[in-house]
């Protein structure tokens, strides 16, 4: 569904990427992992259009969609929910999820907000509220209703459960569940390993703009040289 092939980005003059390759099969949830800094947010960027590599090609459903802009690349059928939540401040929580809505993904059942209060059932409540209102936690559960909103073949979720109460955390990994459940494909940045690790299908880790390493995500549970090398403080 989604694979990109050795591509090398840059913030001006400096070299952020390093022939980066991954992919993410239909169906599958894939763990992108790493220490912070390492390129993840970069990579996320990258194929969602905000940043354009200089190098590589980058793949959705067989077509290539390096340099595309980034709303050409969401009607594709590529929902995002960035790192830092980023809901829109001063509508409600229904104006956020309805200014998104859509069906670029083609699904034979599109999301709508009916199903996003099911799937997060305190935002139904909180329905009339301002974003800048809520939680840190409601807005994540609204970022991600929001990037639902658009029904996506391909979920990106980057760092979901980063800062957010262990309670709210729960909540969040309760819903990925749900979705790989429902078949989504899903491309997700996060350092939870024991959460991650009943839900990965593949996992890959990064480190100074460059995939150390892939595979299952049990080797990596395994394998406690392969977590404080890569992954260790």
């Amino acid at each position: 569904m989604l694979r990109v092939e050795s591509i090398e980005t840059y913030y001006g003059k400096k070299q952020v990427l390093f022939g980066t390759s991954l992919e993410v099969r239909e169906g599958e949830l894939v763990a992108l992992m790493g220490r912070n800094g390492m390129g993840k947010t970069t990579t996320v960027h990258s194929v969602i259009g905000i940043l354009r590599p200089r190098v590589g090609s980058i793949y959705f459903d067989s077509r290539p969609i390096s340099g595309l802009p980034s709303h050409r690349i969401a009607k594709l059928g590529i929902g995002v929910v960035p790192e830092g939540r980023q809901v829109f401040p001063t509508l409600t929580v229904r104006e956020n999820l309805v200014a998104t809505a859509a069906n670029y993904g083609r699904l034979s059942r599109p999301w709508n907000v009916e199903r996003v209060f099911e799937l997060f059932p305190q935002l139904r409540q909180k329905v009339n509220q301002l974003g800048a209102t809520l939680s840190g936690g409601e807005q994540q559960m609204l970022a991600i209703g929001r990037a639902l909103m658009l029904s996506p073949r391909l979920l990106i979720l980057d760092e979901a459960t980063e800062g957010l109460a262990p309670l709210i955390r729960e909540e969040i990994w309760r819903c990925l569940r749900q979705l790989k459940e429902l078949g989504h494909s899903i491309l997700l940045i996060d350092k939870n390993l024991d959460e991650l690790a009943p839900l990965a299908d593949r996992t890959y880790i990064m480190e100074k703009g460059r995939i150390v390493w892939e595979g299952a995500i049990a080797a990596l549970t395994s394998t406690e040289d392969l977590r404080i090398r890569y992954l260790g403080v």
